[in-house]
């Protein structure tokens, strides 16, 4: 083995992978010495050792007496074993063990994720900026979302699943993409409810597309002046939360910053603020106090607003209610990356080898957290990441999932192909996830689409993970996979924010956009053709599964009740449908591998949700989800 090589193996990185067709690749070494050279693998740090309940826990320490101190504070005297172990301990939580010379922080985990409701449920896919409400806005907002919610439950739903509301860029109304955050640790301010900062004057409502570079800059005017007229009673119940969140103020210390600078990211500010203890820092803080309480403002706010509308979910009914979406990654340029660098891959991006999907590979132009940075600090980015997602709902989805298990990681300025697969501390992980989906009473949704590892999605069963199950990728040559046949431990799909919609695919409007924007390098009537087969294909599986009955339709909108029906009669605990499928949409919220060339996340509902659901297409449809059996 070449002295590389050894070094690659070392810091988790594979020379070798292999794609969806089993075909395996070689890194080339340039790239394998570029990524290295970038990774900070410093060892040492906080000792952190995650285990399950009931198991024996592998400490590593040397033999001896030891005190356990549980997370309730009960303490009790332990041996630790001649091969570093000591007992089982049954009670899930956070706990220490002092040995005399050193702690060690312990995560001992139940066996498995919080289990979805007894019986069958299902639930709408939102982008919550795409909502309407019954007050007119440029977008929709979290107020939008607790009225979609209440309207959803009285429909029969128990769950309605979230795009992300990871914190943005307030001052940069270019910054629109829900997973490109600037940090995951806080929320998106300008999602805020504008109702709970006392604004009633509605704006105008909006076209069809989101007008972001009016919007944004518009509401966040309408914030701040809502801000400097706080009555008392609003301001005391900030000021009084503020002093029990002291996070916020980094965050609201960037956020003041980049509104300053009026820059991309911390990168481009002058050097003398790169560092958040910095004295230029701490001055800027001081001169301009009120700026960085209004942001601190807009985290609370935005909190409030996310907390009521799961609390309008839960009362309204539903058994889950919010499902969270957690995004892969960051911004490098975000805040994050500027208050807590040394927890990331500076210096690499994250995104997705080639494979059919993308013959060139994805690069998301986002960056991660470093598996050696967790390890050195007890995974205090993880938990801290997951606890802000589930702080108010009742399930969690991962984007992504593959990731907690292997990233692949681009050099700077890298091709998405030159790039390598760098494991993650995959079972520390998991644990995580099954402390904190009890902590918070959620389900856990892993996204475990693309180029899957072996055994990836066996074991994530394991743990109590649901995976997903969407149609268009249920299917081999022989055509659709009964849904009957679909595998329990998942959530069962109709499609996703990244595929076309039920609509879209019947009427080929996907082949259109491929075409339109040369995605494609094959023969538009022959992709035509074969489309023809492919819903035959999907046809045929619907009536086989007494989903459907007729001759093959024309229009969209039988097809879309057939293919619920089929959906529906999976063995899955949940069904989550996309709104655009519910309403028959023929265009998708996202086209991945395009910025400008097509509106992704800008999108509206033609109709309040309330009006959406009085709709007798969408109220047949809602009917077919409360009613069709699973398996």
């Amino acid at each position: 083995m070449s002295d590389l090589a050894r070094d690659a193996a070392a810091a988790g990185l594979q020379a070798e992978w292999e794609d969806a067709d089993g075909k395996r690749h070689r890194v080339a070494d340039a790239v394998l010495r570029a990524i290295l050279d970038t990774l900070d693998t410093r060892t040492g740090g906080q000792a952190f050792v995650t285990a399950d309940v009931g198991m024996a826990i592998p400490t590593g320490a040397a033999a001896g007496a030891a005190e356990l101190v549980l997370e309730d504070g009960t303490r009790r005297a332990v041996t630790i074993a001649a091969d570093g172990s000591i007992p089982a301990i049954a009670m899930p939580g956070y706990h220490r063990l002092d040995t005399g010379g050193a702690t060690i922080a312990l995560a001992i985990a139940p066996a498995r994720c919080v289990a979805p409701p007894a019986g069958h449920c299902w639930g709408p896919a939102v982008q919550i900026p795409a909502l309407r409400g019954a007050t007119p806005g440029p977008y929709g907002d979290l107020g939008t979302l607790a009225e979609a919610v209440r309207a959803f439950a009285a429909a029969g739903a128990d769950a309605l699943a979230i795009s992300p509301t990871h914190a943005l860029f307030p001052d940069d109304p270019t910054r629109f993409s829900p997973y490109a955050p600037s940090s995951r640790l806080f929320h998106h301010a300008l999602l805020a409810d504008p109702a709970r900062a006392g604004i009633t004057q509605p704006q105008a409502d909006g076209g069809a597309l989101i007008d972001w570079q009016q919007a944004l800059p518009a509401r966040l005017a309408a914030l701040r002046a809502a801000f400097d007229s706080a009555p008392d009673t609003l301001r005391r119940r900030f000021e009084a939360a503020r002093a029990e969140r002291p996070d916020w103020e980094e965050h609201a210390r960037y956020d003041a910053l980049h509104a300053h600078f009026g820059v991309s990211g911390w990168q481009d500010w002058p050097a003398a603020f790169h560092d958040p203890a910095a004295p230029a820092v701490e001055r800027f803080v001081a001169d301009r106090a009120t700026e960085v309480a209004f942001y601190a403002f807009l985290q609370w706010l935005a909190e409030d607003s996310l907390a009521a509308a799961h609390t309008a979910a839960r009362d309204a009914g539903m058994r889950i209610g919010l499902i969270a979406d957690l995004a892969v990654g960051m911004d490098a340029g975000g805040s994050h990356a500027w208050s807590r660098r040394g927890d990331l891959l500076t210096g690499l991006s994250i995104g997705a080898p080639p494979d059919p999907l993308g013959p060139l590979g994805q690069n998301w132009g986002i960056t991660a957290l470093s598996p050696f940075a967790l390890r050195r600090t007890g995974f205090d980015a993880f938990i801290r990441t997951v606890r802000a997602s589930l702080c108010h709902a009742g399930g969690l989805r991962i984007d992504h999932a593959l990731g907690l298990k292997r990233l692949w990681v681009i050099p700077e300025g890298g091709k998405a192909s030159d790039g390598a697969y760098l494991s993650m501390p995959f079972d520390d992980l998991l644990r995580i996830l099954a402390l904190e989906s009890h902590r918070a009473g959620a389900i856990v949704i892993g996204e475990d689409l693309g180029t899957v590892p072996p055994g990836f999605r066996d074991t994530m069963a394991a743990k109590g993970m649901l995976g997903m199950r969407v149609l268009p990728f249920e299917r081999d040559e022989a055509g659709f996979t009964p849904a009957r046949e679909w595998d329990a431990q998942a959530v069962a799909m109709t499609g996703t924010h990244d595929t076309a919609t039920l609509a879209g695919w019947w009427t080929g409007r996907d082949i259109t956009w491929n075409h339109k924007l040369k995605r494609s390098s094959g023969d538009e009537p022959a992709e035509r053709l074969r489309r023809i087969g492919e819903k035959k294909a999907l046809w045929t599986a619907c009536e086989a599964a007494v989903a459907a009955t007729g001759p093959l339709p024309n229009d969209a909108a039988p097809a879309i009740d057939a293919a619920l029906r089929f959906v529906a009669q999976a063995p899955c605990p949940l069904t989550i449908v996309p709104l655009e499928d519910l309403v028959g949409l023929e265009e998708q919220p996202n086209l991945p591998g395009t910025t400008d060339e097509h509106p992704n996340w800008r999108r509206r509902m033609p109709d309040t949700t309330v009006g959406l659901l009085t709709r007798p297409e969408v109220a047949r449809r809602t009917a077919i989800l409360s009613t069709e059996s699973p398996a």
